[in-house]
């Protein structure tokens, strides 16, 4: 069994405790991850800090370079890491979108990301003098990150606040923290010592990240519930933030849509990761002269994917990551047929043996059902009828959740024009949950406070300061 370690000033750190890991699919230990103290939290975040003069000194460009050595190091490296998700996390590794796909995405985003530039813009410069306004490094970022995409959202955070002459420390979800682990320990063999620092263990450890006055700005993603926490943990010492919370995203049928020909796409933004997206699709709204196609249609395609162990031929979903997430799923299927939900596919587990739970679809008619209203986080999917247009607009934004939504038709200015009226950070057309690195992702209303990815991503990493002469 392999060793993990927390990494400060580029050295591995052992701990007198540490902390079990399983695997969700079969229930065995994966490994130790060690259990850091608050004294070796303020130790780690000291070498952060004396790290951040020399690094934040270095040209954009020598940091981008070192950037590009990040991925290069992931890359000769990610079927190793890819193993350490599927036994941790529970995707299968060679599914279309499992564990080779998330350390595939984090090299790509790493690589983009360092083609953005922080230049200097010039306000003014006449006669009356000359206003530059320049971007500056926080100081010491601290990324605390969620256990579905335990690489992927890792690199999120990080590769932004390196680029921009940040250093970091980042504490993965106790349920996933070997994968991002070893990913820190491979970026300090290319980085200058204590510029990248990781720490595990209890939730204790972030709250102490979030009011610490050496911590200059946490990014989170994560629940709405601990966010807020994070948030208000934050403010005594006037941290940036950055906090990519809960999601109940929902899609809008239209009309002229192909039940069949949409299906897949239907499933795939729904069911990405076994559900355990926040930006997977949570609701789907579906005009009623299509629904029981729609409902057949997607039903179908459901029976066609096989749900299995990360290293099972052909396995294309997982378990659920956790008891704790099983146990919401089943509850609110539960729920949702006790109040008129008709199961399609699958349905809720009366004695539960293990974390898979069945791929399963819900016709609804009550859009304050318990499966519609809150985020379910797993393979459940409530489909909802509607009328109108207007109703379909009105039940998707009647939740306090507001990270992303889709439409799908035939008709892309019309399905633009309902885009424009939903109440979340991200529209997509004809498909749901495909973030990429140029297009900045952040939620609304409880999804959320910023935003990640692109140029807007990259700048919440700064402060300004304005030269006037």
């Amino acid at each position: 069994m392999k060793n993990y370690h927390l990494i400060s000033n580029g050295q591995a750190i052992t701990t007198l405790d540490t902390f079990k890991v399983f695997n969700p699919s079969t229930s065995e230990l994966v490994a130790e991850a060690p259990k850091a103290t608050l004294e070796q939290l303020n130790s780690i975040i000291q070498s952060a800090r004396d790290a951040f003069p020399q690094w934040s000194s270095l040209t954009h460009s020598e940091r981008q370079n070192y950037i590009n050595k990040i991925a290069d190091v992931l890359e000769q490296n990610s079927e190793e890491i890819a193993k350490i998700i599927t036994k941790e996390q529970g995707k299968p590794i060679g599914a279309s979108l499992g564990s080779m796909f998330e350390i595939g995405g984090a090299i790509a985003w790493a690589r983009y990301t360092a083609t953005l530039e922080t230049p200097v813009k010039v306000l003014q410069d006449d006669e009356n003098g000359r206003v530059e306004l320049h971007r500056r490094p926080l100081g010491v970022v601290a990324s605390i990150t969620p256990w579905n995409w335990p690489v992927l959202i890792a690199i999120w955070h990080i590769i932004p606040a390196l680029l921009t002459g940040n250093t970091v420390i980042c504490k993965p979800s106790p349920y996933t923290p070997l994968s991002t682990l070893r990913m820190i320990e491979l970026m300090n063999s290319v980085l200058p010592k204590g510029v990248i620092n990781s720490v595990t263990g209890g939730d204790e450890l972030g709250a102490a990240l979030s009011n610490h006055p050496e911590i200059n700005k946490v990014v989170f993603t994560g629940s709405t519930a601990t966010g807020k926490k994070v948030m208000s943990s934050a403010a005594d010492t006037l941290k940036h933030l950055t906090l990519e919370l809960g999601g109940n995203d929902a899609g809008i049928v239209l009309p002229d849509c192909d039940p069949e020909a949409i299906a897949p796409g239907l499933f795939w933004g729904a069911f990405i990761n076994n559900g355990q997206t926040c930006a997977a699709m949570k609701r789907l709204y579906v005009h009623r002269s299509i629904y029981d196609q729609v409902c057949t249609s997607l039903t179908n395609f459901a029976k066609s994917i096989k749900v299995g162990d990360g290293f099972e031929e052909g396995a294309e979903l997982g378990p659920v990551q956790n008891q704790m997430q099983f146990d919401i799923v089943n509850r609110l299927v539960k729920q949702s047929v006790e109040q008129g939900g008709k199961v399609l596919l699958g349905g809720p587990l009366d004695n539960p043996k293990g974390l898979f739970f069945p791929i399963t679809l819900v016709a609804i008619e009550d859009n304050q059902n318990p499966l519609v209203q809150n985020e379910q986080f797993g393979p459940a999917l409530p489909i909802i009828p509607y009328d109108t247009v207007e109703e379909a607009i009105a039940m998707a934004n009647d939740n306090d959740s507001g990270l992303g939504g889709s439409v799908w038709s035939t008709d892309k200015a019309k399905a633009a024009s309902i885009a424009a009226k939903l109440e979340c950070g991200s529209v997509w057309i004809n498909k749901h949950g495909a973030v990429q690195p140029n297009s900045p992702f952040g939620g609304i209303k409880s999804s959320g406070l910023g935003v990640e990815f692109g140029e807007e991503g990259l700048l919440a990493n700064t402060n300004i300061q304005c030269i006037l002469s």
